[in-house]
């Protein structure tokens, strides 16, 4: 009886959208509690609780570590997104959900019960459907806008940004603002942070991602994690779902 977590990466088609796949399954027995991790994503999750229902949700981003309870029994399947995904795919803004989630209709994505049989059949239906999507209509300004910002990993400053694909700074965070809910060097240092588990899962405790210091580093770490570098490594007993599912993501692609 375990905690398994699976991980894959989406292919280059629709990478622009998708950062990853992942499934979930608490068999150990007992309810499990964890710690939410900002991390940049906007997840779609499909959650089972030991009935015939799935029920379907959308996470917005996350600025704070929240605590949650995981039921013994408990299957879910997920889809992180990128932001440029918000506006394309869910066609609406995701400011109400800050720090939280709702429940969503299932009419747009027609998932059903076989879908979640196991985790590759789950990553191939949403990759169906996203690329199902046309992308003809997609901003190139805001396309360019997002690969920069993840290329980058959020080290670049908004000024650069807003340099390179010739929209104002005012213009870039009001469009943040409305749609995510933060700014965009808000969710600049949330993506640095994120970007740190890999290096963080692996036991490298110094800074990587473009932070000024060790002090600075280990004060970023500490204000989206709450724990040092060194504790959230550690991730005892798997508190911390993101650091181990990235663990698993490394093992599969090496």
């Amino acid at each position: 009886m375990d905690l398994i977590i699976e991980s894959a990466l989406p292919d280059a088609s629709i990478s622009h959208f998708v950062h990853s796949f992942w499934r979930l399954e608490n068999k150990t027995g007992k309810d499990i509690q964890s710690t939410v991790l900002p991390n940049g994503m906007v997840d779609l999750a499909f959650i089972n609780t030991g009935s015939d229902y799935w029920e379907m949700t959308i996470r917005g981003l996350d600025t704070i570590p929240s605590q949650i309870i995981i039921p013994a029994g408990t299957k879910m399947f997920s889809a992180g997104f990128k932001l440029l995904a918000v506006e394309y795919l869910f066609g609406d803004s995701i400011k109400d959900v800050l720090n939280g989630g709702k429940d969503i209709s299932n009419e747009v994505w027609n998932f059903e019960t076989i879908d979640f049989n196991d985790f590759k059949s789950f990553c191939s239906k949403t990759s169906e459907i996203i690329k199902g999507i046309s992308n003809e209509n997609l901003d190139n300004r805001k396309k360019k806008l997002f690969d920069l910002i993840y290329t980058s990993k959020g080290s670049m400053t908004v000024k650069q940004l807003s340099e390179n694909v010739f929209w104002s700074s005012r213009q870039i965070n009001r469009y943040f603002n409305q749609q995510f809910g933060i700014s965009l060097k808000a969710y600049c240092n949330i993506l640095r942070f994120g970007s740190s588990f890999k290096d963080i899962s692996e036991g490298k405790l110094f800074p990587e991602q473009n932070f000024t210091d060790q002090n600075h580093f280990i004060k970023e770490i500490k204000k989206y994690s709450g724990v040092t570098p060194k504790e959230l490594s550690k991730n005892k007993d798997n508190r911390f779902m993101d650091i181990a599912a990235i663990k698993k993501l490394n093992l599969e692609n090496d």
